[in-house]
């Protein structure tokens, strides 16, 4: 059979859809490479959220174009958010592809390729806009890129928030819930596989449901999903301030297997910026609620985003935005320059800001972020906690790369752990004794 290769771009969610289309590839008999020379089809899972990100796609798709003359490639397939967004342009600029495929055909991936090969045509496209509905597809057994004892389950596709600067409903579609039994079943595949964390995401996990049950039904998906036996962890991403209900505060509060970490998608604490950006809260709301969290839940892990630099943003109001940090002591907070997006509402709007303003405010945030990041985690020495370990550090010997519940991967610190007698997927108790710059050092109790 052929020989296939998938690179994924992007985010967590991309990377599930990645992993989908490889468990596609395999239930077909097609044959999984990670060495592009010799696979004879070579999928890139783009990204286009942002305009770095479009050209990494762009960038990687032509990297790889190399091997349609220096190896064993026959077909080069683009695939997701920026082939939804620029098919017909990318078409006519990368004659290099030989089929673009949008967002909505990850499960049909295998039949897509299939069908063009049988009618060899030079260029083929395969974009529209009849919305899959997610849930009546029957889940898939993914070939995970994470290590073994984690991964991601993405419970919808699409958006329906609307912010002013987002292309996701443009690319994704509006928002369509799996099903709670379809998500169960998934998880149950991945719990077989060895997986003990589930990582829960959606492009906004706490809108989950409403169009499929007519309410909020995070609490309901999450109960069934802690009743798997083999998980012991499950950890909310994206889960947008606008639809924390009390109830699922209170859940998460009393489940033990609900990690208390929250990834909450803030991206600004000015009332006006807030409004412009169509976010539909304001900073009063925003802080009652991390209040409330700090309440209810006094060992919660808090991770934001922030976009800086947005249209008409002005000195007084990006200082809002760094007296709100200062005041509400986020645990863990990124920071990203507003990248202007063709055809969004935002990029119609007056008062753009040079990049050097943007990028300087973005780094100075960071900078700021850190002291406080740092004073929360010296607050943590002496502390005990349950960390897994993640893997095994390759360039120290005997270090142990671990995360508890209050790190996500790829996005927050390590805890480093000096043993030589445990493996990635085991659980720990530890005492936290020291910090490492950004990192956190712990001993085995």
């Amino acid at each position: 059979m052929q020989k296939v290769a998938v690179v994924s771009l992007g985010c967590a969610k991309n990377l599930v859809h990645s992993e989908t289309m490889m468990g596609v590839f395999q239930k077909a008999g097609f044959v999984l490479t990670e060495y592009y020379d010799e696979a004879e089809i070579i999928i890139v899972n783009t990204c286009g959220f942002i305009t770095a990100a479009k050209e990494e796609s762009i960038n990687t798709i032509l990297e790889l174009a190399q091997w349609k003359t220096d190896g064993a490639c026959r077909l080069l397939v683009a695939v997701g958010c920026l082939v939804q967004k620029y098919a017909k342009e990318l078409a006519v600029e990368m004659p290099e592809i030989d089929l673009l495929v949008g967002t909505n055909n990850y499960h049909d991936i295998v039949e897509v390729i299939r069908a063009y090969q049988e009618q060899n045509q030079i260029q083929m496209l395969h974009v529209h806009e009849n919305w899959t509905e997610e849930a009546k597809l029957a889940p898939v057994e993914r070939v995970l890129t994470t290590p073994q004892h984690y991964a991601y389950l993405r419970i919808s596709e699409g958006c329906d928030n609307h912010c002013t600067y987002c292309v996701i409903p443009e690319m994704q579609g509006p928002y369509r819930s799996k099903s709670i039994d379809q998500i169960v079943d998934e998880a149950k595949m991945l719990a077989e596989q060895g997986v003990t964390e589930l990582v829960v995401v959606a492009q906004d996990t706490s809108y989950y449901g409403l169009d499929l049950y007519g309410k909020f039904a995070l609490v309901d998906l999450l109960k069934a999903l802690a009743a798997i036996e083999e998980i012991r962890w499950i950890r909310l991403l994206y889960a947008y301030p606008n639809n924390l209900t009390d109830e699922m505060i209170d859940y998460i509060a009393a489940e033990p297997k609900v990690c208390k970490y929250l990834d909450i998608p803030i991206q600004h604490a000015d009332d006006e910026v807030l409004r412009r950006m169509n976010r539909k809260i304001t900073q009063k709301e925003i802080k009652e609620l991390i209040t409330k969290l700090r309440t209810k839940i006094p060992n919660m892990t808090i991770r934001s985003t922030f976009i800086v630099g947005f249209p008409g943003e002005t000195e007084d109001q990006y200082q809002n935005l760094l007296d709100f940090l200062e005041e509400m002591q986020l645990d863990r907070v990124g920071a990203f320059p507003y990248s202007r997006e063709e055809g969004t509402p935002a990029d119609k709007m007056d008062g753009h800001l040079d990049d050097e303003i943007k990028e300087w405010r973005a780094e100075n945030l960071m900078e700021y972020q850190y002291d406080h990041m740092y004073q929360r985690h010296l607050q943590r020495i002496g502390q005990k906690c349950l960390v897994k370990v993640e893997e095994i550090s390759p360039d120290v010997e005997g270090m142990l790369l671990c995360r508890s519940e209050g790190e996500a991967p790829d996005v927050d610190p390590w805890i480093l752990v000096y043993d030589s007698q445990h493996e990635p997927g085991d659980y720990l108790e530890v005492k936290i004794v020291a910090l490492d710059e950004y990192d956190l050092v712990g001993e085995i109790i």
